[in-house]
């Protein structure tokens, strides 16, 4: 009786006990997601067409908001939406309208450093999921109960008490970012001041040698 028992037991365990071997509707969606969202990332990469590899940027970012919402994470979601896919985007599209960037292929485009960049990609990828799955191995997210894990209650209380020393180094960097962008921009635009004023410049002496000869 008691080997029966042990046995029932045994086995309500394993069927309650989430496995690989029997994904749910949730599961397999969130593999196709993940397969579309690789294949859109690595051809935003590997395109000669700036303007078709901003375009599929937009397909891998959306794909990524869309795995948050699968984990239940609504609120990631829409800053993923917000703020990657609606002023990131924007950002490199205006920036490639306004610096008249080539619509179709462009040797400029091309880098003969692509071996090395793909040895770079495939190390950090194997490394990230080397980390990742290490760190999480035994966690599971259980998606039936809707425990909101993507809330901005969570997600706070989350990021303010146990993340506030990466936020802050990240919120500095951009910072510097932002104030080296800067100085790049205005040391530009003083050289072509510069050159601007020493070719007026030369313009009219020349004009006022011409003016005494005469």
């Amino acid at each position: 009786m008691s080997l029966a028992a042990s046995a029932a037991s045994a086995a309500s365990t394993a069927s309650s006990t989430p496995g690989f071997l029997s994904p749910t509707g949730v599961e397999i969606l969130f593999l196709l997601v993940g397969l579309l969202t690789l294949g859109a990332a690595i051809t935003a990469v590997t395109t000669r067409q700036l303007v078709h590899a901003a375009l599929w940027l937009v397909v891998a970012l959306g794909g990524i908001a869309v795995e948050y919402l699968l984990l239940s994470a609504e609120f990631i979601a829409w800053v993923q939406v917000l703020i990657y896919v609606g002023a990131v985007v924007v950002l490199l599209l205006f920036g490639l309208m306004l610096t008249r960037a080539p619509i179709g292929r462009s040797p400029d485009a091309d880098s003969g450093n692509r071996p090395v960049a793909l040895a770079v990609a495939v190390t950090a990828a194997a490394v990230l999921v080397t980390v990742v799955v290490d760190a999480f191995r035994t966690t599971w997210i259980d998606l039936e109960s809707g425990a909101p894990q993507g809330t901005t209650d969570v997600t706070g209380r989350i990021l303010f008490q146990h993340w506030v020393l990466p936020f802050e180094a990240l919120s500095v960097l951009l910072l510097a970012a932002l104030v080296g962008a800067i100085v790049l921009s205005r040391r530009g635009s003083g050289q072509n001041g510069t050159g601007d004023g020493g070719a007026a410049g030369a313009g009219n002496g020349t004009r006022a040698t011409d003016g005494g000869e005469r």
